[in-house]
């Protein structure tokens, strides 16, 4: 059995008293694909958000490759995370890539990728733009590299955030609805380079709502709603289970 990149244990989260994550527990491994589904509001953008540590978990653990990132305090009331240094090396573990891009407009293509790789990994200026034509090319954008944000479609746009996500060498890539923001034809670019990576053995977790695509492409699926998790499993699982609304959700966004 593959190696746990990722562990969630008994994740908790509010914002104003409302809790928006409750005992979420789940694990990811080497060279898998997890999809997050479920219906808007449920928590799965927070529960990616908490484990690419853009936001602090009121209560649980988090543990990247038998590490811990955050654990319970000895009186059981809080989480503590680990210090601001070591945090900093937990974020090599992992790349996000966003609903909307959130590139630097007034960058080029190929600065947008260099950029974290230069500054944050301290990589060879050469050897960092060697690293993004490679990624480039292989996403099918080698003649973009000087090209800025506003002269590409939203599809290639995503995929130039894909490239830089991927420049910095992550262990887990994680997508926050990568299609959300895209037309049905740049939808079907971007998926096609997520499945790509996908067939490389990339780690992926995926919060989409494209369902015959997270059936095509995971190895599991997490279907989430109210801030827990109500079903994991296998996609057949998943996709024939006999929960009335799990149904009903995968309906009607297959309809």
């Amino acid at each position: 059995m593959s190696e746990i990149l990722l562990e969630c244990k008994h994740i908790k989260k509010e914002f104003d008293n409302l809790t928006v994550l409750e005992d979420i527990n789940l694990e990811v491994r080497r060279g898998e694909v997890l999809s997050i589904i479920g219906p808007s509001g449920s928590g799965k953008s927070t529960l990616l958000r908490c484990c690419t540590l853009l936001e602090k978990v009121d209560r649980g653990e988090i543990i990247y490759l038998g590490r811990h990132v955050c654990r319970m305090n000895e009186s059981g009331e809080k989480p503590e995370y680990v210090s601001k240094d070591q945090l900093r090396g937990f974020h090599d573990c992992f790349g996000l890539v966003f609903q909307n891009f959130q590139l630097f407009p007034h960058y080029s293509v190929l600065r947008n990728i260099t950029e974290a790789p230069i500054h944050v990994k301290h990589m060879p200026r050469a050897q960092a733009q060697e690293k993004a034509r490679e990624l480039l090319s292989m996403l099918g954008l080698a003649d973009k590299a000087d090209a800025y944000p506003y002269q590409l479609s939203g599809g290639q746009q995503q995929r130039v955030s894909i490239a830089r996500a991927l420049a910095l060498n992550p262990q887990i890539l994680f997508f926050d609805e990568p299609t959300s923001a895209l037309d049905p034809e740049l939808t079907v670019e971007v998926l096609k380079v997520i499945r790509a990576l996908a067939a490389q053995h990339m780690t992926m977790v995926i919060v989409t709502h494209e369902m015959s695509f997270a059936r095509e492409v995971s190895d599991k699926i997490v279907f989430m709603e109210n801030g827990q998790v109500q079903a994991f499993g296998s996609p057949d699982e998943i996709f024939s289970s006999d929960q009335e609304r799990i149904r009903e959700f995968i309906g009607k966004l297959s309809d």
